[in-house]
C-alpha cells in the first residue's frame, strides 16, 4: 500500500508594483479556503520576524546590487525555513505574494543582476521548495505607474523609471516562458469584476 502525498500547494502571485496582486489576495485566499484548504498568506520580502526586518533595509536603505540580491535570498532562507517548508509539509497549501521569480525580474531584469548568480543562489536555498502554480499579474508599466500615483510614499523600487519596470515586466515574460507548467498570465488591466473571473477560472480548474 502507498502512502499518499500529503504535501501542500504552494501558489505565488507575481507582478510589479500597482499591477493589482495585494487587492486579489483575499479573494484568491477565499477561493482556495471554498475547497476545504487550509490557507497560510505570507508575502516575500518578508514573512517571519527577521525576513521583515530585511524588508524593511531593502525597500527604504541604499544598497548596490551584489547587497540587495544577498539580502533578497537570506529573507527568503528564513521564510522557507520558517514558514513555507513547515506548512507544506502540514498539508497547507501556502498563497505567497512574490517569491524568486520576484528577483529573477527585479534583480535579474531589471538590474542587470547576472541569472546565473541568481540560479547558483536559488538552488542553495530552495531547490526542493518551489511554487505549483504562479498567478502573474501583467500590466504594462505607464499603467502600474498610473495607479500608484497618491497612494502612498514610494521606496526605493518604486522610485524607479518606466524602463526600470518594463525590463521588470519582460523579466517576468521570461520566467513564463521558461516555466509555462506553472505559470498563469492574469491580465491586470482588464476591470476588477473581470480579474475575479479570470482567477476563478484558474483556480476552479487548479484546484
Amino acid at each position: 500500500m502507498t502512502t499518499p502525498d500529503i504535501r501542500g500547494k504552494f501558489i505565488t502571485l507575481e507582478g510589479a508594483e500597482g499591477v493589482g496582486k495585494t487587492t486579489n489576495r483575499e479573494f484568491i485566499r477565499r477561493c482556495i479556503e471554498m475547497s476545504g484548504r487550509t490557507v497560510i498568506v505570507t508575502r516575500e520580502p518578508g514573512g517571519t520576524p527577521l525576513a521583515e526586518r530585511l524588508r524593511d533595509m531593502l525597500l527604504h536603505a541604499p544598497m548596490d546590487a551584489l547587497t540587495e540580491v544577498l539580502l533578497v535570498f537570506a529573507a527568503r532562507r528564513d521564510h522557507v525555513q520558517q514558514v513555507i517548508a513547515p506548512a507544506l509539509a502540514r498539508g497547507d497549501t501556502v498563497l505567497c505574494d512574490r517569491f524568486t521569480d520576484a528577483t529573477f525580474a527585479y534583480q535579474g531584469a531589471g538590474r542587470g543582476f547576472d541569472r546565473a548568480q541568481l540560479q547558483t543562489l536559488e538552488s542553495w536555498v530552495h531547490a526542493e521548495v518551489q511554487p505549483d502554480l504562479t498567478l502573474w499579474f501583467d500590466l504594462p508599466a505607464e499603467q502600474a505607474a498610473q495607479r500608484l500615483i497618491g497612494t502612498r510614499a514610494p521606496d526605493r523600487f518604486e522610485q524607479q523609471d518606466a524602463d526600470f519596470f518594463e525590463r521588470v515586466r519582460q523579466g517576468y515574460l521570461a520566467r513564463a516562458e521558461a516555466h509555462p507548467q506553472r505559470f498563469v498570465r492574469i491580465d491586470a488591466a482588464a476591470d476588477r469584476d473581470a480579474v475575479a473571473r479570470q482567477l476563478a477560472a484558474v483556480l476552479d480548474g487548479w484546484l
